[in-house]
Formats: C-alpha cells, sequence, structure tokens
C-alpha cells in the first residue's frame, strides 16, 4: 500500500489536459512506472485494461474495473440497439445493467450530426461515467486503474482529426448508398 503513494505522487495530473494538446504522460510510460510500484495480480489487471471489454461479463478481481466494464459493455449495447432501430433492423435485447442514462446517451450520440460530435459527447459521457466510479481513496490501486482509463480515452479522443474523418465518413457512405443499388 506504502508504494502506491510513492507512484500516485509520480504521475502528473490530466485534468487540464483534456483538450487536444500533447498528454504529459504516454501509456506506454505509466504502465512502466506502475510495473515498479504494483503488485503482479494489479499488473496483470494494469495489462488488461480496454476501452473496449469483452461481451461476456468476466470478473477481472477489482470491483471497480467490473463496474466499468459493466457500464462500457452496457454503452455499446445501447448504442447498437439505437443504430439498429434507427435503421429499422432487429436489436439484441439490452442487458439488465443498462439505466436510462446509457439508454439516452445512446440516443443522443445517434441522433448528432457529426460523427465527430458524437466521439466527443460519448467521450465525455465515458470520462464522466469513470469519474463517478473513481474511488476517493487516491492511493488505492482502483484509483491508479481509473486514472490508466482515463489516459487511454484522452489518447483516444487525440486521434481524431475533423479532414480524415469527413473523408472517411464520405467513402463509407458512398460505398453504402452504392450496396443499395
Amino acid at each position: 500500500m506504502g508504494s502506491l503513494y510513492y507512484l500516485v505522487s509520480q504521475l502528473p495530473a490530466l485534468e487540464s489536459y483534456e483538450g487536444r494538446g500533447q498528454l504529459p504522460i504516454t501509456e506506454k510510460s505509466f504502465k512502466e512506472l506502475c510495473s515498479r510500484f504494483l503488485s503482479e495480480k494489479d499488473i496483470k489487471n494494469l495489462e488488461k485494461l480496454s476501452l473496449e471489454p469483452s461481451k461476456s461479463e468476466e470478473s477481472t478481481g477489482s470491483q471497480f474495473l467490473d463496474k466499468w466494464n459493466e457500464k462500457e459493455r452496457a454503452l455499446r449495447f445501447a448504442l447498437a440497439q439505437v443504430r439498429a432501430l434507427r435503421m429499422k433492423k432487429e436489436a439484441e435485447m439490452l442487458p439488465g445493467s443498462c439505466t436510462a442514462d446509457i439508454v439516452q446517451a445512446a440516443r443522443t450520440a445517434v441522433g448528432m450530426d457529426s460523427p465527430l460530435s458524437a466521439e466527443e459527447y460519448l467521450n465525455q459521457y465515458r470520462m464522466d461515467t469513470l469519474k463517478s466510479l473513481t474511488p476517493i481513496d487516491g492511493f488505492c490501486v482502483d484509483a491508479i486503474y481509473a486514472y490508466g482509463l482515463k489516459l487511454m480515452l484522452a489518447q483516444r479522443m487525440r486521434l481524431f482529426d475533423v479532414e480524415i474523418g469527413k473523408d472517411s465518413y464520405h467513402k463509407i457512405y458512398d460505398e453504402i448508398l452504392g450496396d443499395a443499388k
């Protein structure tokens, strides 16, 4: 437990880096730093951190990570269902963990005019969800996992480029129209 204090004290704050600027730490550097202070079990969980949880509900051994995976899985199911219904196709049943706020977030995102706006909205929703799940104790291993997920979300948003996105969108759209003919 004492080593977590040393680890947390070396992690740069991410709050001020939510824009498009360069992040103060890379995911690789973060994991290397963590490997010096975490147990083998915690490092294994850290290596499995993902913004895309598996469809099946597998326990990680961390209540925080299990809850995060449950929320993210529910959001993905809700997005799939809203998109399917919008295209008048059959959709899978939503899992029981899918709350009204998750469904509303999915509807809002799918209803946006721009895919980039939808991604930015979903990223903020995920950040807010992460913040609500993050333990108050900033010196526990779950706080380290939360930091890693926040870093991954911030890095993901930096990958989006408006022009590349528009080109890709139009290409996909044209392919869909071509298939419909």
